[in-house]
C-alpha cells in the first residue's frame, strides 16, 4: 500500500497538481490538509473521475482535512471527524476512517502562532487530544497511521537553523514534548525517522525570499505508524517535484509505503 500526506495550502488553488500527483504516484490513500473549501464545494466529483472516494472535514476558509482511498482499494469506512478535548471545534483539523483494514487518520494541528498566546494553547491542547485518542485506537486490532501537518520540527535535525527559530513556535520543548507522548500513547514511530534516522529534509518551507532553493526548511509533516503498521514498512520519502512548478504548495508529500 502507498500512503502519500499533504498539506495542499487550499485545494481551490491546488486541484491541478493534486490530479498530478495522483496519476503520476498513484497512491492507494492520500491524507490532505488545508483543503480551505466549504463541505459543498469540497471536489469529490472531481476525485471520482480521478478513481478516489474521499471523506473529508470541511470548515471553508481555514484549515479542512480529507482522506482519499483509489476505488481499488476499497470502501472508506466508520469515518470520524473531530476529536474530544480540541478547543476549537469549528476548525476542520482531524478525519479518520478505516481503508483495507487500516485505521487512518488526517490531521491538521494548528500553527500556534506565537508563544504564550491563545492560539499556542490550542495548539498543545490539540497535539493532548491527539495523544489522547492515539491511546484509544492502540486498543484496537486494526493497524493505525495518523499522518498530516503537525507543525512541530520533532528534533533539531528537522530544522534548517534553530537559532532562527529560538522562542519561536514549531520547536519549543513542549511541543516536542507532546508529539512524543503521541507517539508513546499510540505505540507509534515516525516512519521517515524509522528509515533515514540521520538524514536531513524537509517537508515544509516558507514561500519567501528563496527558502526553498536556499534549503530553509522544516520537517513537520509527518507519518506516524502503529508497530503492526511499521513491520510492513518498506519505504517512505518526500516528493521534493511537487514543492516545485506551477502554483506549489508550501509543503511537499510525504510518501510511505508498506
Amino acid at each position: 500500500m502507498k500512503v502519500v500526506t499533504w498539506n495542499v495550502n487550499s485545494l481551490k488553488v491546488r486541484m491541478p497538481r493534486v490530479l498530478e500527483l495522483l496519476a503520476a504516484l498513484e497512491p492507494d490513500v492520500v491524507c490532505m490538509q488545508e483543503t480551505k473549501t466549504e463541505a459543498a464545494a469540497f471536489p469529490a466529483d472531481e476525485l471520482a473521475a480521478a478513481g478516489y472516494d474521499a471523506v473529508h472535514h470541511s470548515a471553508g476558509r481555514w484549515a479542512g482535512v480529507a482522506i482519499l482511498a483509489r476505488h481499488e482499494v476499497g470502501p472508506i469506512a466508520d469515518a470520524v471527524s473531530g476529536l474530544s478535548g480540541e478547543l476549537r471545534e469549528d476548525e476542520a483539523r482531524w478525519v479518520e476512517a478505516t481503508v483495507s483494514g487500516m485505521r487512518v487518520a488526517s490531521v491538521y494541528v494548528p500553527n500556534g502562532r506565537e508563544v504564550d498566546s491563545p492560539t499556542y494553547d490550542e495548539k498543545l491542547a490539540f497535539l493532548d487530544a491527539i495523544a489522547e485518542r492515539a491511546g484509544q485506537l492502540r486498543s484496537s486490532d486494526e493497524p493505525m497511521l495518523i499522518a498530516g501537518d503537525f507543525n512541530v520540527a520533532p528534533a533539531d535535525i528537522d530544522v534548517y537553523d534553530v537559532a532562527a527559530f529560538e522562542g519561536s513556535t514549531h520547536v519549543q520543548p513542549e511541543e516536542r514534548r507532546r508529539v512524543e507522548a503521541i507517539l508513546e500513547a499510540g505505540e507509534l514511530v515516525d516512519a521517515y525517522r524509522e528509515l533515514h534516522p540521520d538524514d536531513v529534509h524537509y517537508t515544509w518551507w516558507d514561500y519567501r525570499q528563496g527558502h526553498f532553493h536556499r534549503g530553509m526548511g522544516l520537517r513537520i509533516d509527518l507519518a506516524l505508524l502503529s508497530a503492526r503498521a511499521a513491520g510492513t514498512l518498506t519505504a517512505c520519502g518526500i516528493a521534493r517535484d511537487f514543492r516545485k512548478g506551477t502554483k506549489p504548495s508550501d509543503h511537499a508529500p510525504l510518501v510511505v509505503e508498506l
